[in-house]
């Protein structure tokens, strides 16, 4: 598994606001559109392209387009709706599949309750949208899950990751030889005794949309 935490005071910056207890919603929403685009700048460096034969106003070129089958975009519900946007900015061709998944905020297991995504990933780069790797295991389940249709290229992007879930996620892919990436706005100090990352953000869903 390779973890990238991309490194840039822009980023820096709109964390420390999307951190602030005080920041209401819309502007939490419109923070994290933003951040996740920047985010997705370091997510598609290696996004599949394939040669395009165009002419400019002066000559004839070869430039590149992204390759079929195109990427497939998939926010884990409901958080990870938040960063559709800024993603889909940068990749406005990529498909859209959902993923809908849930933790017991008491045992802190994971189960699924929706879906929308082809059946057959084969050949598809998979980028998977979830605000928060706390525990780790909704993207344990969630790589299980689309690697089971067939996805072979899977890039995951967080906003924030705690180290005891990058940790669970390496030690649970360690078996596979499918190919993750992690990449991450910033890794912070650890999770507390309910699994919420430290000093982290709260919980996202509810930052972005209230309190259900």
């Amino acid at each position: 598994m390779d973890v990238h935490v991309a490194d840039h005071p822009l980023i820096a910056h709109k964390l420390t606001y999307l951190r602030d207890k005080r920041t209401d919603s819309p502007t939490f929403r419109r923070l994290a559109e933003e951040l996740v685009t920047l985010l997705a700048y370091e997510a598609t460096r290696e996004v599949r392209t394939e040669p395009f034969d165009i002419e400019t106003p002066v000559a004839p070129t070869t430039g590149i387009k992204l390759a079929n089958p195109k990427p497939i975009i998939v926010p884990i519900l409901r958080a990870g709706l938040g960063m559709l946007d800024g993603m889909v900015k940068l990749l406005p061709s990529a498909e859209v599949g959902f993923l809908g998944m849930i933790r017991n905020e008491e045992t802190l297991e994971v189960s699924t309750y929706a879906n929308r995504l082809p059946d057959d990933l084969t050949g598809r780069q998979v980028f998977i949208l979830d605000p928060m790797l706390a525990t780790g295991g909704t993207l344990v389940m969630a790589v299980d899950y689309l690697t089971a249709k067939g996805a072979s290229d899977i890039t995951i992007v967080c906003l924030l990751a705690a180290p005891e879930g990058l940790a669970h996620l390496e030690s649970e892919l360690a078996s596979t030889d499918i190919p993750v990436k992690v990449v991450v706005g910033t890794v912070d100090e650890r999770l507390n005794e309910k699994g919420y990352i430290v000093p982290g953000l709260g919980d996202a869903g509810d930052r972005l949309y209230g309190v259900l």
